[in-house]
């Protein structure tokens, strides 16, 4: 694939100054799971799930799934997003962020009902998160997770998904295969026990 004829020079620079900007602002944080995971590492693997899988080549989206949580989970400012990568880029982190002025079970709630009227760039930042979090909920689960709330969190994305759909087939089905692997691995956790 020739790289030259589909991102200039200036695309590069703004999906690399994206990536800086959220790993300093994930810089203290780490994933929830049972070995030590740098934070930074789950929005490049959900750019890079939106890359390869989605094969999705628009530059604002692949910038704004690497910001995807830096409103909700770090103190980034809209204000910063837009004066560094754009208006595009700010409301497709926001239609991406949860509200955390509300609580947990709300926030939840509020993700099945909003993805069937989320953009289709930000449908496709969904799809690609929620895969990663499911391969991170079967193979590297947070420590204080149940198998219980694992599955509950598994189910959950599938409602999240239901809205998703018709956007992105390759994505989909990634999403489909990786759901299908957790639950099996789940399952073979219980028969252990």
């Amino acid at each position: 694939m020739n790289l030259k004829k589909m991102f200039s020079s200036d695309d590069i620079g703004l999906l690399l100054n994206a990536l800086q900007f959220a790993a300093v602002k994930h810089r203290n944080q780490q994933r929830k799971s049972e070995e030590v995971i740098s934070y930074i590492n789950h929005p490049i693997e959900v750019a890079v799930t939106l890359w390869e899988i989605g094969e999705i080549r628009e530059t604002a989206t692949l910038m704004a799934a690497l910001l995807h949580d830096t409103l909700e989970d770090t103190d980034t400012t809209e204000i910063e997003i837009m004066e560094q990568f754009g208006e595009e880029v700010l409301h497709l982190v926001q239609e991406v962020s949860d509200d955390k002025n509300l609580p947990k079970q709300q926030r939840k709630l509020k993700q099945i009902e909003t993805a069937p009227h989320k953009s289709i760039a930000a449908k496709q930042i969904k799809l690609a998160d929620k895969t990663c979090n499911v391969h991170d909920i079967a193979y590297s689960p947070p420590c204080d997770w149940s198998l219980e709330r694992r599955q509950e969190y598994l189910d959950w994305t599938a409602k999240v998904v239901a809205g998703l759909r018709g956007i992105n087939l390759a994505l989909e089905t990634h999403y489909d295969v990786t759901l299908s692997h957790a639950r099996a691995i789940l399952a073979d956790l219980i028969v252990q026990k």
